[in-house]
């Protein structure tokens, strides 16, 4: 059994909380065209805005090494899923820090993928534990000069939960959903679904059935308080509502892969890690030395015992997120996952297929996204880019 790294790194790490999306929380359910239409303009144009932050702290200025040196620091973002257990991991037990060598670590926590995208393209953050969609929208926004793709996290980890009284698709005419952030993976994989249910939405929340944007445990009051129909989940959140809260599985989204795109049925991508080119291209060995911290964890999630693998999670998930979660819910959780660094990159024109669906991105060449290169070179066996970057 693999035991977690408890030495203690050279570097400092600082841990900076960022919960995105409470504002969208605060809104009423029906959200106005206006606010709707400000979010898409972040999510499409990957704005740079220092109202990302609660704080309301401007981003600081990150200390430069020379081009092709180590990076003074590395700032890594992340979220308090399940589903991003490689960060968690590797930042709590220390396998991202023990080999980033003197490069200082610091870390900032996000509800959703759109935040982190834009403290990314803020230059707030060098690198991000983040679902594809997200990731997609930003590398087409820029001409495919933003980020690239240098590794896989997790697969699955993300259902449709919803009240009892719903049995099918059919019931969800009028009814009102919820989704983490607007443009992220799993907003888009909700209305690409409910697109080919022949219902139509829209990103102001009108439509056929309304979808809310809402930062995760507001999602959980609001269904417990019978203000929301469902919503569309990534772990431990779909878990937290299916057992606490009451709600039933209506589509497990790993149904919807057969494994034709990537020769893995039943596994999609939910977490990746990307990183900003420029910084890629400035401090290629510091990139190198996160992609070992980061295989580290992985492996260290697929070989330690269940029980130490919940405990050492929910230890992290506490420092991040604020609060550990029940034993059943944490297991459920991890039922639902598979930790990988592929990051099934055949995958992916479907994946911006549903973003055009969704209206949250457009058509584009995404060929150049996947950089797994250092990714290839730290893992010993080659991870495919299915023809769409460098392997």
């Amino acid at each position: 059994m693999s035991e977690p790294t408890n030495k203690s790194p050279r570097n400092t790490e600082t841990s900076t909380r960022i919960v995105a999306g409470q504002a969208a929380a605060k809104r009423p359910l029906g959200l106005k065209i206006g606010i709707a239409a400000g979010i898409l303009a972040l999510v499409g144009g990957g704005a740079a805005v220092a109202t990302t932050f609660n704080s309301g702290t401007p981003a600081t200025v990150q200390e430069t090494a020379a081009a092709g040196d180590p990076a003074a620091e590395l700032r890594l973002g992340y979220f308090g899923n399940v589903t991003h257990a490689p960060a968690l991991v590797g930042v709590s037990q220390g396998h991202i820090a023990g080999e980033l060598g003197d490069t200082k670590l610091t870390t900032q926590v996000f509800n959703a993928g759109p935040a982190a995208i834009e403290a990314l393209n803020a230059g707030a953050i060098d690198a991000t534990y983040i679902g594809p969609n997200p990731a997609i929208n930003s590398f087409v926004k820029s001409g495919g000069e933003s980020v690239n793709i240098i590794a896989g996290a997790a697969a699955g980890g993300a259902q449709l939960v919803v009240k009892p009284e719903i049995n099918s698709a059919a019931d969800l005419k009028g009814k009102t959903l919820a989704s983490p952030q607007l443009g992220g993976t799993q907003d888009v994989a909700l209305r690409a679904w409910l697109t080919a249910q022949g219902y139509k939405t829209n990103v102001d929340g009108s439509g056929d059935v309304a979808i809310n944007p809402t930062e995760n445990a507001q999602t959980l009051k609001l269904f417990q308080d019978g203000k929301l129909d469902g919503a569309w989940l990534p772990e431990p959140w779909a878990s937290r509502l299916v057992l606490t809260a009451g709600a039933k599985v209506l589509v497990d989204e790993k149904d919807l892969w057969d494994g034709s795109l990537s020769g893995k049925p039943g596994e999609f991508p939910t977490t990746i890690l990307i990183v900003n080119r420029k910084f890629a291209a400035d401090h290629p060995d510091t990139v190198k030395a996160l992609l070992k911290g980061h295989v580290k964890s992985v492996e260290w999630l697929n070989s330690a015992a269940s029980g130490e693998k919940a405990s050492v999670i929910n230890a992290a998930l506490k420092e991040a997120a604020g609060a550990e979660l029940k034993a059943d819910v944490i297991d459920r959780s991890l039922k639902n996952i598979v930790f990988t660094v592929d990051p099934l990159a055949g995958t992916y024109q479907k994946l911006l297929a549903d973003g055009v669906t969704a209206g949250t991105t457009k058509q584009a060449d995404i060929n150049g996204i996947f950089d797994l290169t250092a990714l290839n070179s730290v893992a010993g066996e080659k991870t495919s880019a299915a023809g769409l970057g460098k392997e």
